[in-house]
């Protein structure tokens, strides 16, 4: 249930006002300059082209939703419209001013709906760059990193889960509730950020550094607990040796958690809106891995599957010893 409300998690970037979780005298600054002038006036975005079409450019870039002025570099100081623009090597270059702020992620959709604009302009070989189409850059990046770097992740945490536990149903359902542990952590964060704390948003590479640290101290907890827990299956049977793993990791495995997830809720002091996010989200999801996920899902899954969870293994074909207890039993009861 946790984890379908990880969708409403808002990580699309924030300003640079809404980093701070006080009002400081920059972000009051700010917003008062924001109220008089185009929130992009102190950061205009750059803009060069070829010089037969800087006009043209200049024109596609005005008619852009959120542009406020498009005015040619003249030199130093303050634009002058009635001067010649520079030109350097055959390109000329605009300053072009955004109405919202240039941080904000209304400006990052105005920046790519006015590169789509420029180039559009034949010959132009337009370029768009400053500080909002930069953070644009660098928020595709994080997206990219993301999708790729999880993928990766997992699958090398999965093969070696393979060669340690010498099984493929177990490391399947290692990964399959880490995953879901993961999911259920972004679920509560955004239950916190939006309906509690009243977070703006979060950043771009908040989803991407929360899963470095879950799964990383996750899987940690899933070694510690399924190792025991095969080693006691050879002794005493599977079922007997999840209880008797559990027995022996469980104290471990949960004071280990509560240390470490108050170490990261210390991250929940700071002033700074991305350091408390991830605080809070390393320390609820290292909680909800300790207590919930190592200490019942796991287990409670693994004992219903039962022996298969070592397939294809050996032990996955031995003869359970608890079994053969039950089996002679039964016999001696008959006779």
């Amino acid at each position: 249930v946790l984890a379908g409300f990880a969708s409403t998690l808002k990580a699309d970037g924030i300003t640079t006002t809404q980093a701070f979780v006080n009002r400081t005298d920059s972000v009051v600054g700010q917003e008062q300059l924001a109220a008089h002038f185009p929130g992009g006036l102190g950061t205009p975005t750059i803009v060069i082209s070829n010089e037969a079409q800087l006009a043209e450019v200049a024109a596609a870039a005005k008619a852009t939703p959120g542009v406020a002025s498009v005015l040619p570099y003249t030199g130093p100081g303050r634009p002058d419209p009635a001067a010649k623009p520079v030109i350097v090597d055959g390109r000329g270059l605009l300053q072009v001013t955004l109405e919202a702020a240039a941080d904000s992620p209304a400006a990052g959709d105005t920046v790519m709906a006015l590169r789509d604009n420029v180039h559009a302009v034949s010959g132009a070989d337009a370029l768009v760059g400053g500080q909002t189409a930069s953070q644009v850059d660098v928020n595709e990046a994080s997206r990219h990193d993301r999708n790729l770097i999880i993928p990766i992740v997992l699958a090398v945490i999965f093969l070696i889960l393979i060669l340690l536990l010498r099984a493929v149903v177990a490391p399947v359902l290692l990964i399959v509730t880490v995953v879901l542990s993961y999911f259920a952590t972004l679920g509560v964060c955004a239950l916190l950020f939006n309906h509690v704390f009243g977070f703006a948003g979060a950043d771009t590479s908040f989803p991407l550094f929360a899963f470095v640290f879950l799964v990383a101290l996750g899987v940690d907890y899933n070694i510690f607990l399924m190792t025991r827990v095969r080693e006691e299956s050879k002794k005493e049977g599977t079922h007997a040796g999840i209880l008797k793993g559990l027995t022996a990791t469980g104290g471990v495995i949960t004071s280990a958690g509560i240390v470490l997830a108050a170490t990261f809720l210390v991250l929940g002091v700071l002033p700074l809106v991305f350091l408390r996010e991830l605080g809070i989200a390393v320390a609820i999801g290292v909680l909800l891995d300790t207590f919930i996920v190592r200490s019942a899902l796991v287990p409670a899954l693994a004992y219903d599957i039962g022996q298969r969870i070592w397939w294809p293994s050996a032990l996955a074909r031995e003869p359970q010893p608890e079994l053969a207890a039950q089996e002679s039993e039964t016999a001696d009861a008959g006779t």
